[in-house]
């Protein structure tokens, strides 16, 4: 169980590039990387476009003003003058600059976390992973709900042979709130729909990559081997950008799965599931109530398994922070995977390659395959909904 106490010598001194006071997912950045204060401490940030506009939200935050950028070039370079200068940057600005972003920050020798999805093209990806290497850097993608412990619930009762052999994947992210011409009137919103700025997919990239992540959490071993991809964009101004997209998925192993991906989907509060079927047993999770998970052997009643209780694995017990009796959510999702990137960064720091083996989350290697899950699902989707290689 977690409790706050040091899992690495000291924190480190952490910048953010974006996440500002006009953006939506900054603050999701922070109460992941602040939750425990063991791991990470914002001492510098080039938080908005707005350099007056930046300076001021970082001054609200206890950031030194002197340490609030205007970009994040200068950022980089003020900081490398400092004996006490950063040591990680979280990047979180539109998805058509994290590639420049990122490269200039391992270049500075700096620890890399990146908004999803990580870049446009693999080729890129593959590069980044390369110089990270050489740096001897980390790379964390922020896949935010894969902190959530009875993923990892899941993914032992996948490897122990609690559901049998997996047979079928059913993923679903959905909701209604781009049902209208959202982006007309919401800056946030409107960079998402632009092919230049966001890259070739709207909710494929946008929330897909999350939900397909998860599955390759529960799943490691679960490859896909070829998949078709219908995409629509219900919102014509959106077009050829997708506000709705279904993907049908053939794995090596000749299991099959299904994913529907949609902001259109009317009314919807409850739209992220996933559900595992095996030969025995099928388990299903929601992220509308991340504290239980639908158990379901075949020839018995359905069962509740609840978040914090010593019956579940302990793999899923370690992430635990709160007690079975009360509620975790998304806030705490998300400090599991910054806490994990810290002691990726510590034990890469260290050169302690077992710890980094045996550490379960969203690296640089899921920042490339999510780039090839969108790029192959547009692939499947622009040459008319065909059949195509993984």
């Amino acid at each position: 169980m977690l409790n706050g106490e040091r899992l690495i010598a000291k924190p480190y001194r952490w910048a953010m590039v974006g996440g500002g006071r006009t953006g939506n997912v900054g603050y999701k950045h922070r109460i992941g990387a602040l939750r425990d204060n063991t791991a990470f401490e914002l001492v510098a940030g080039a938080f908005d476009i707005d350099a007056e506009r930046g300076k001021d939200f970082g001054t609200n935050l206890g950031v030194d003003p002197s340490r609030c950028y205007a970009d994040y070039k200068t950022m980089f370079a003020e900081e490398a003058k400092r004996e006490d200068g950063i040591q990680v940057v979280s990047i979180a600005t539109p998805n058509g600059t994290h590639y420049e972003i990122t490269k200039a920050a391992l270049e500075a020798g700096l620890h890399v976390i990146c908004e999803k999805p990580l870049f446009f093209e693999e080729e890129e990806g593959i590069e980044i992973k390369k110089l990270a290497e050489e740096k001897g850097k980390i790379i964390g993608v922020t896949y935010g709900f894969s902190g959530h412990q009875l993923l990892l619930q899941m993914r032992q009762m996948v490897e122990n042979g609690d559901l049998g052999e997996i047979r079928m994947l059913d993923l679903r992210y959905t909701h209604g709130f781009n049902a209208t011409d959202t982006e007309s009137a919401n800056a946030s919103q409107k960079w998402r729909v632009d092919p230049k700025v966001a890259g070739k997919a709207f909710v494929l990239g946008d929330i897909s990559t999350h939900t397909y992540y998860m599955s390759r959490l529960i799943c490691p071993e679960l490859k896909v081997k070829e998949l078709l991809c219908d995409r629509q964009s219900f919102i014509k101004s959106r077009a050829p950008m997708e506000d709705n997209a279904y993907v049908l998925m053939h794995y090596e192993n000749g299991a099959v799965g299904r994913m529907w991906a949609s902001s259109v989907n009317a009314g919807c509060m409850d739209g992220h599931r996933i559900r595992i079927i095996g030969s025995k047993a099928s388990v299903e999770f929601s992220d509308h109530q991340p504290n239980e998970l639908l158990y379901e052997i075949q020839g018995q009643p359905p069962q509740k398994l609840i978040r914090g209780m010593s019956y579940l694995y302990d793999e899923c017990n370690a992430d635990e922070r709160l007690g079975a009796l009360h509620t975790e959510g998304l806030g705490e999702s998300w400090a599991n995977i910054y806490l994990k990137f810290a002691v990726a960064m510590d034990a890469k720091d260290r050169g302690d390659e077992e710890t980094l083996k045996n550490l379960v989350y969203p690296g640089i290697d899921a920042g490339i395959e999510g780039i090839h899950w969108i790029n192959t699902c547009v692939k499947s989707a622009d040459e008319g909904a065909v059949w195509v290689k993984f």
